[in-house]
């Protein structure tokens, strides 16, 4: 089972090499498709390696998957193929003169992100969230335009400067493991309750380095950079960073978080968590009522499902299953929404909401799943956020966060009215003159996002094995290997 920990990370860097070859220029074009098809196989079998209690390992150790990489890999996959393989067609963001570098930067991007849930090495972690930083840069600013490469820039400065305070906790963390007599970056022996840890270092450094990753999380404050990013971005490419690069964000920030309640407990992050959450809910809300750009609206959407994660995350075990189907969810969700807003795109030539009405009647085709996938992401049932978004709340209130559970049911509501308003005003009403319904979409394949929508209309009702992954995920978090 070694070789699944391998081909995520070798088969991706080999179609990057290949789309730059010119004589491969006629199937580089299907090269992010292939690079996330191979990872979420990949991530497939290691699940049910995972299911049967073993946990693969490679390289010495450095590359394990236990549940939750198993998990996290195939949500890589699943995220990336919907994005990928739906980013195909007449909105294609390869065509062009770049097209070769946009289809080698897509696969880079997939095996980074796959480097980073499988390494057992919180530095070789760091390093492939930084590597996702170089790659994406390139892929925000693809379009060339003046607000394109200014947002690249301005992800690059603000990515880099998370990116580096996330390395300086993780010096302290491994400053405190050589302390123990044993120095060490593995994630597993550092949460280890019994390995005898500098306190203070692991608290400073473990402050730091949920710091540096709630940038790449896009938690605020630190959020800046998304809006921007993800509305600049080609829209497969939004898919990709709002469904899997925030979220493997989020996965190194509950790794950290298991090393440092194994020393000094829950509180001290939980209070940190709680605080970034709540206030990266508040600036979604304040933000989204008088959005304009429907892109930027799904940027700011995906600041307030991190935000709501963040705080299942400070919550604690309770909350852990809910937090990491809470993971799939969204990332399925909003790489529809984007692969969906790339096609809207194309058809109206323009990302603002005022000049986009009764979508319903000119492009049913776009609208109608367009209307399926926003009803998810506001948490209709049965999407499969409605039942994380519950199970958050209920083991906030059970855990004794009431006033922080209250205070997020709130903003929820704000939000849930602001996103109803926008996206009614894009779908519903009467065009400005009578116009032909078209039979078909021809924007695109359909099969992805029916697929990622279904998955969750349907994911959370599947006990075995679902059920039984998360549970085992959250188990590890727990310190169980």
């Amino acid at each position: 089972m070694a070789f699944a920990l391998w081909t995520p990370l070798i088969i991706p860097a080999f179609l990057a090499g290949l789309s730059l070859t010119n004589g491969f220029s006629r199937f580089r074009r299907f090269s992010g498709v292939t690079a996330s098809a191979v990872v979420l196989l990949s991530g497939l079998l290691l699940v049910t390696a995972a299911l049967q209690d073993q946990v693969p390992s490679s390289a010495g150790g450095v590359l394990r998957a236990d549940a939750l990489s198993a998990y996290m890999l195939t949500v890589v996959g699943a995220v990336g193929l919907v994005s990928t393989w739906g980013g195909l067609g007449a909105n294609t963001a390869g065509h062009g003169k770049y097209a070769g570098s946009y289809d080698a930067l897509v696969p880079v991007f997939l095996a980074a992100m796959s480097m980073a849930v499988l390494a057992d090495n919180i530095g070789l972690m760091w390093a492939s969230v930084e590597a996702t930083t170089i790659a994406t840069a390139f892929l925000v600013g693809h379009h060339r335009t003046r607000k394109s490469l200014e947002a690249a820039w301005k992800y690059v400065i603000l990515g880099s400067v998370g990116v580096a305070i996330a390395l300086l906790g993780i010096v302290l963390i491994y400053a405190a493991s050589r302390g123990a007599g044993e120095p060490t970056l593995s994630w597993l022996s550092l949460s280890q309750t019994n390995l005898p840890l500098d306190p203070a270092l692991i608290k400073a450094g473990g402050a730091l380095a949920v710091l540096g990753f709630a940038t790449k999380a896009g938690l605020a404050p630190m959020h800046s950079w998304l809006p921007d990013a993800h509305s600049q971005a080609p829209a497969p490419v939004s898919g990709l960073m709002s469904g899997v690069l925030l979220s493997v964000a989020l996965y190194a920030i509950l790794r950290i978080q298991s090393i440092t309640d194994a020393v000094i407990g829950p509180e001290f992050l939980r209070t940190m968590l709680s605080i970034g959450g709540l206030l990266s809910l508040a600036v979604a809300a304040s933000l989204l009522i008088r959005q304009r750009d429907y892109k930027r609206m799904l940027a700011y959407s995906s600041i307030e499902h991190m935000g709501l994660m963040a705080i299942g995350a400070a919550i604690g075990p309770a909350a852990m299953p809910a937090v990491l189907l809470y993971i799939l969810g969204h990332g399925l969700t909003k790489a529809t929404l984007f692969v969906i807003s790339g096609r809207i795109l194309a058809v109206e030539g323009t990302p603002v909401i005022a000049d986009v009405r009764a979508l319903l009647v000119r492009q049913p085709g776009l609208a109608i799943p367009w209307l399926i996938a926003m009803a998810a992401l506001l948490g209709f049932p049965p999407s499969s956020i409605f039942f994380s978004e519950v199970g958050i709340i209920m083991a906030g209130w059970a855990a004794g966060m009431g006033t922080v559970v209250a205070a997020a049911l709130v903003l929820l509501l704000v939000i849930f009215a602001a996103l109803t308003r926008l996206t009614i005003a894009m779908t519903f009403g009467s065009p400005p003159s009578p116009v032909a319904r078209p039979s078909y979409s021809p924007h695109g394949p359909l099969l992805p996002l029916v697929l990622a929508l279904g998955t969750t209309a349907t994911v959370a009702f599947i006990g075995e094995p679902v059920g039984a992954l998360l549970i085992r995920a959250a188990a590890v978090l727990g310190g169980a290997s």
